[in-house]
């Protein structure tokens, strides 16, 4: 008898131990793209015992959400519902999420254990993706910009959409993304944040740079993070705008870092 029961107790700690050791990681898309960006992470990160959810903005992907039903505050929503009741989450933004990410740890700091920006917007308060774009002097892609404003959408033109978003990955890789990227809502791009160093200020964030970038250029990336509060670590990878395609196993190794 008291064999079975400590046996029971060391499966008991054992299990314990192994779900503290395991996270839920959270990821988060960037702009015109969708869930399936994080596809060649996941799985690297699920092998690793982690919980890793995809989440996929309002519009964006097989979502048919109505461009008009689509806010800032939507996204911030939908990646709480994703979260949960969940506690000690790993959240990851990508580009525009940055933005989203950020709001979502204002509002639900008790769940966050940490923010990871991917080549991401990490505003201070009052600050909206464009505001901060508008002083990229470094980036590209607003020559290819298209603003169709009866429409509150915005674009990229196709010859620019490699040269921004794939110019590392293989070609064809480079064209599934020319001829899936969707417009995007106007409207979540102009909203500012509201952060407070109580709430956002308090939690540990990480940033990973990517040298290349196009779209958010390397000099826009180091200016953010200077400015932010409580960055406790920075990586750089020597890609484009998205390492997730040209460097999964390098992106996951960081983030499985980050998660332990």
């Amino acid at each position: 008898m008291k064999k079975l029961i400590m046996l029971m107790t060391l499966s008991v700690i054992g299990f314990t131990t192994f779900a503290q050791k395991n996270k839920t990681i959270v990821l988060v898309h960037g702009a015109w793209t969708d869930a399936s960006s994080w596809q060649a992470v996941t799985p690297l990160l699920k092998a690793k015992g982690h919980e890793v959810i995809e989440v996929n903005l309002p519009g964006h992907g097989k979502d048919s959400t109505a461009i008009t039903a689509i806010s800032f505050q939507s996204y911030v929503e939908t990646v709480k519902a994703a979260i949960g009741d969940r506690k000690n989450v790993i959240l990851v933004g990508h580009s525009m999420s940055g933005l989203v990410v950020s709001q979502v740890a204002e509002e639900i700091p008790g769940q966050i254990s940490k923010l990871i920006y991917l080549a991401a917007f990490l505003p201070k308060t009052g600050e909206s993706l464009l505001s901060l774009a508008q002083t990229d002097a470094g980036a590209h892609i607003g020559k290819y910009l298209v603003i169709d404003k009866e429409n509150g959408i915005a674009g990229v033109k196709k010859e620019g959409i490699i040269e921004c978003f794939a110019a590392d990955a293989p070609p064809k890789i480079g064209q599934y993304i020319a001829d899936n990227l969707r417009p995007e809502p106007l409207a979540p791009l102009a909203t500012p944040v509201t952060l407070t160093p109580e709430k956002f200020g308090s939690i540990k964030k990480v940033y990973i740079h990517t040298v290349n970038d196009m779209v958010v250029s390397i000099g826009l990336q180091e200016r953010m993070v200077k400015d932010a509060p409580n960055v406790v670590k920075e990586y750089t990878l020597q890609s484009s705008h998205t390492p997730f395609i040209s460097m999964p196993d390098k992106l996951a190794a960081i983030i499985l870092t980050e998660s332990k």
